[in-house]
């Protein structure tokens, strides 16, 4: 059981993700790809939806919610809107490390340069946010054999890139312990082309089936900022809220929160 008697725990976690100046994501709601080398400027500006606008509606429904979330943030979407980081960690929520940008995959570079950017986006996060990070969730949730020990050197206390999990544990590294946490196994950009009833459908019978069935279990209600916070899909999230409420015995811990709880059980 979760603290209180609670029968689920429910981490909000929100992407907030960026790409290199003048890149678009791989991926859009377009249904008519540009031809390579041709400059994306409708890619470009619907990636930049969550610093400019998205964040501060999903503040306001978390806000009304009486719900602290997890935002994994893109160091360069911290560079690129610092005050919206600062409005996240003003409303008590927690920032953690996604990386640089969001097409910089860890496997893609050697051991010294990803342990010198986990160490770069850590102290990049720390100076904007003004509190040092103490989870990451790589971009792609692709880690490396190393990535774990160098959160570990670095003082985190979670990393988020699991899938061989629905509960967290803890690993044992060089370096000291870390609590795996696992990620969703569906987000907001499933229904990227479809309807986002879906995304609601998904999040109602799962939290019905372990609430049901599983007490003690584990749900990570997971969005982007840059699409999951436009009207259509926040829209679900606000419904999904409401189907959570309904339910009653829920905790809906932070990610830092629930692996310090990890962290404090193992000790004990």
């Amino acid at each position: 059981m979760w603290p209180g008697g609670a029968r689920l725990a429910v981490m909000v976690t929100v992407m907030f993700e960026a790409w290199p100046d003048g890149e678009a994501p791989p991926y859009s709601p377009m249904a008519s790809a540009m031809r390579p080398g041709t400059p994306d400027r409708q890619g470009v500006s619907w990636a930049e939806y969550g610093g400019r606008t998205g964040i501060a509606r999903l503040l306001r429904i978390l806000e009304g919610a009486g719900i602290s979330a997890t935002f994994c943030v893109n160091a360069k979407a911290a560079e690129d809107f610092p005050e919206t980081v600062q409005a996240i960690v003003a409303q008590g929520h927690e920032v953690a490390g996604h990386g640089y940008t969001q097409d910089l995959f860890l496997p893609y570079l050697t051991p010294d340069d990803e342990h010198a950017l986990i160490r770069r986006c850590s102290e990049i996060l720390t100076r904007i946010g003004g509190v040092r990070p103490t989870g990451w969730a790589s971009p792609r949730m692709t880690s490396t054999p190393h990535t774990a020990g160098f959160l570990a050197t670095e003082g985190f206390t979670w990393h988020g890139d699991y899938s061989d999990t629905d509960l967290p544990y803890v690993v044992t590294t060089p370096s000291g312990v870390i609590v795996a946490l696992p990620h969703s196994d569906f987000t907001d950009n499933r229904v990227l082309r479809a309807s986002p009833r879906a995304y609601f459908e998904v999040y109602e019978d799962t939290s019905l089936f372990l609430h049901r069935n599983e007490p003690g279990g584990l749900l990570n209600l997971t969005l982007h900022a840059h699409f999951g916070a436009r009207p259509p899909m926040a829209a679900m999230l606000v419904e999904i809220l409401e189907h959570l409420a309904t339910l009653g015995d829920i905790w809906y811990p932070r990610h830092d929160e629930l692996a310090k709880l990890v962290l404090s059980q193992e000790v004990s």
